[in-house]
């Protein structure tokens, strides 16, 4: 456990909630504009996903408010036990709507334009959810927080998303593998399947990523 003080430790563990909101926010309307242009369905469940991200973090700012407003530890536990299983109800939700638009795409034989936006803003992606990531796993450990820890492994989760929308859309883009994006899509699903089990049965690590 960190020497911080824990008013401090949620006052950044708040911080790092606000910003991933505010990231998302713009990263949703980025990403649904350039998918609309391009006509680009990765893009399009890319920026859908950034609003889910969203609903995470304000699950997170209920819980760490609540206890910078001195509700008492017992009260604070069932939070963090309702907060687990809120943040596990949307890696539900990310993936059953990953899985429904790869699904479809790969059904319908969609080919994305290319678009400099989408690569743009999924590049600028990387290194922003992997700073929140790491930063996040950081509180949470020090904190002792189940709850902040599985919202950082759904910020992982967005950041291999990243990675996929922009591998995805390039092939596509250089080579005309129009189905390697939903392919590597479902493969995603399984990991945020694996993640919201442990995060609603309380079994979510709060310790850093190795790396």
């Amino acid at each position: 456990m960190s020497d911080t003080p824990r008013p401090d430790l949620l006052a950044r563990g708040l911080f790092l909630e606000y910003l991933t909101i505010a990231w998302n926010v713009v990263e949703g309307v980025v990403a649904i504009s350039a998918a609309v242009a391009a006509g680009s369905v990765a893009l399009l469940g890319f920026g859908i996903d950034s609003f889910i991200e969203c609903a995470s973090g304000g699950v997170l700012i209920w819980r760490l408010r609540s206890e910078t407003a001195g509700i008492d530890e017992r009260a604070i536990e069932r939070l963090e036990h309702r907060a687990e299983r809120l943040v596990a109800v949307s890696f539900v939700l990310l993936a059953s709507y990953i899985a429904f638009d790869a699904t479809l795409a790969l059904w319908n034989h969609d080919r994305p334009d290319a678009s400099s936006v989408g690569i743009a803003l999924t590049s600028l992606s990387l290194l922003v959810m992997g700073w929140l990531a790491r930063a996040k796993q950081r509180t949470a450990r020090d904190l002792g927080s189940r709850a902040l820890a599985a919202d950082a492994v759904q910020t992982w989760a967005c950041l291999w998303l990243s990675a996929i929308v922009l591998v995805g859309v390039g092939a596509n883009a250089l080579f005309g593998w129009w189905w390697a994006d939903p392919v590597a899509a479902l493969a995603l699903c399984a990991f945020l399947i694996k993640e919201a089990r442990e995060a609603w049965q309380g079994e979510g690590s709060i310790e850093e990523p190795a790396g």
